[in-house]
């Protein structure tokens, strides 16, 4: 009797295929054939779960989204009875993948990232991820009290969509070694700082 085939795992699996390939070599080094050569699967069976290359860039986007979105929450959930800043710095850590073993994540991201200015297909996918971190910063934000005792109070929404850039070109200038990690930390807990008690 011939072996039945998971199709759910066979997509993780050429997902992490295309998130290899993509980290050695950019988006533009990942073709269905050396994705199915990497999966260890025949191109038949790449084109079975996905019909196009668009769609397998597509979920293989969503897959790495979904694995940094397990962390920050998993980051969030570890220690709750943090307070609100400090699960925000936690979060905003995780997002900005400045630690050694979440290099060639932060590679990949960049690469989709890149990708995601001139196809609308991975872009709506990415803005649909950073609005919903977007609305998780901006309710820590609002939890944390930062900057109630300000003449003009902070905007939550504002402060959640700047975090979210600045953890973006962190990641960027640590890959391209304009900053350490550790200076990026550095960066991102001085601005926390300055939200929190400024």
């Amino acid at each position: 009797m011939p072996r039945q085939v998971d199709h759910a795992d066979r997509r993780r699996l050429i997902a992490e295929a295309v998130c290899e390939l993509a980290d050695e070599h950019g988006l533009e080094g990942v073709s269905l054939r050396d994705v199915a050569a990497r999966a260890q699967v025949s191109m038949g069976a790449v084109q079975r779960c996905f019909r196009t290359k668009e769609e397998m860039l597509v979920f293989a986007l969503a897959h790495i989204g979904e694995r940094i979105g397990r962390r920050v929450q998993a980051r969030l959930v570890s220690s709750p009875a943090q307070s609100a800043a400090t699960a925000l710095g936690h979060a905003a850590t995780e997002v900005a993948l400045l630690r050694e073993e979440h290099r060639a994540e932060a590679r990949v991201w960049l690469a989709f990232l890149a990708q995601a200015a001139v196809s609308e297909a991975l872009a709506g996918p990415l803005k649909a991820s950073y609005a919903a971190l977007e609305e998780a910063f901006a309710r820590l934000v609002e939890e944390s009290g930062a900057g109630t005792a300000r003449a003009v109070p902070l905007d939550p929404r504002r402060e959640a969509r700047t975090l979210l850039a600045l953890a973006d070109g962190l990641t960027a200038h640590v890959l391209i070694g304009h900053l350490t990690a550790g200076a990026a930390r550095d960066v991102l807990d001085a601005h926390l700082t300055a939200l929190f008690e400024g």
